[in-house]
């Protein structure tokens, strides 16, 4: 299918908030939110995950002075998980500093400074400012999410949408043969986040897996002369040499920038029915797998079928086409 380039728009912009542990693919997907017309990025919270929450905070700010949006708000979250303690971030995937070893390189250091509140509270004032209108993205463990919802349980009737980058349904998992990493980091709240009576979009790492960046697109990105492409096209070299290891060739994952880009509508959606979802949270070796009940989808048809009563939409499949799309907003930067 040919996805086309979104035009500008006299329609009021998609308010977004970003909860995200700020690593390459979560650069990605900061940078595909800023590039694309129909969006407002209205605030962005860090939690632990790729990297610390504090550094997840750091980098993102430093990303938004060099696009020149600097007036968003970056408030940091929780640096643990509801059980146990921050696992120390994923230093082979992302590097030291979450953006493959480039935040004092080619990352200029910035003024700017993070909210006087943390991420829960700014979620939670931006979803009475934005009400009924409100989109979060959580492209990270979702702890900041699950505090929210026990802060104030009335946050679910104030957002429109959930859209989290996470789980594997019918595929194996990253970091265990069962569990993807955002949602193993911290099950217990991706229990809370999911079940909740919010809508949710879960993207899985059924479709991100099968949409990636190869040699030629991160080329395209270090060519460019606006340096904050260049700088996202440098770290992508060292999530390549990561996912050489995986598929067999120099080429990454597009993990957070496909659920940014489905959680404002900009990608079809092939087969994503709504369908009971519960989290793994025992000790055994299922801890972190969201189980995912299929079992209707047998006899459905192309498109899968809605489960009476289910409010988690898993994707399974969508449309072709995305990282052309995403280059092309990228490069717009």
């Amino acid at each position: 299918m040919e996805m086309s380039t979104v035009t500008e728009s006299t329609e009021p912009r998609i308010p977004v908030f970003l909860d995200c542990d700020t690593g390459i693919d979560d650069a990605l997907a900061l940078g595909y939110l800023l590039a694309t017309p129909t969006v407002a990025l209205v605030g962005v919270g860090s939690v632990h995950g790729n990297l610390d929450a504090p550094g997840g905070a750091e980098n993102t700010l430093r990303l938004l002075e060099m696009t020149g949006h600097d007036d968003i708000p970056v408030a940091v979250g929780a640096s643990d998980p509801l059980v146990g303690s921050f696992f120390g971030g994923a230093v082979r995937v992302h590097g030291e500093d979450g953006v493959g070893g480039t935040r004092e390189t080619v990352l200029p250091a910035t003024s700017a400074s993070v909210a006087d509140v943390d991420a829960v509270d700014l979620l939670l004032r931006l979803s009475c400012e934005h009400e009924g209108q409100l989109r979060i993205l959580a492209v990270g463990p979702l702890t900041n999410l699950a505090l929210a919802l026990r802060r104030d349980p009335g946050i679910v009737d104030r957002v429109a949408e959930v859209t989290v980058m996470g789980g594997a349904a019918m595929v194996p998992g990253n970091i265990t043969p069962v569990a993807e990493a955002n949602i193993g980091h911290d099950p217990e709240a991706a229990q809370e986040v999911l079940s909740a009576s919010w809508p949710v979009t879960l993207v899985p790492l059924d479709t991100t897996m099968v949409n990636t960046f190869e040699t030629t697109d991160i080329e395209s990105l270090q060519h460019s002369s606006t340096p904050v492409v260049a700088a996202i096209g440098q770290m992508l070299d060292y999530y390549a040499d990561f996912y050489q290891g995986v598929f067999g060739r120099r080429c990454c994952a597009l993990h957070d920038p496909l659920a940014a880009a489905i959680a404002v509508g900009e990608v079809e959606l092939i087969r994503a029915p709504r369908v009971p979802v519960e989290v793994d949270t025992t000790t055994g070796p299922g801890r972190g797998q969201t189980v995912c009940d299929l079992r209707h989808q047998r006899a459905a048809g192309s498109e899968g079928v809605d489960v009476d009563g289910a409010n988690v939409r898993v994707v399974l499949q969508s449309a072709d086409g995305f990282p052309q799309v995403l280059r092309q907003r990228l490069l717009s930067l």
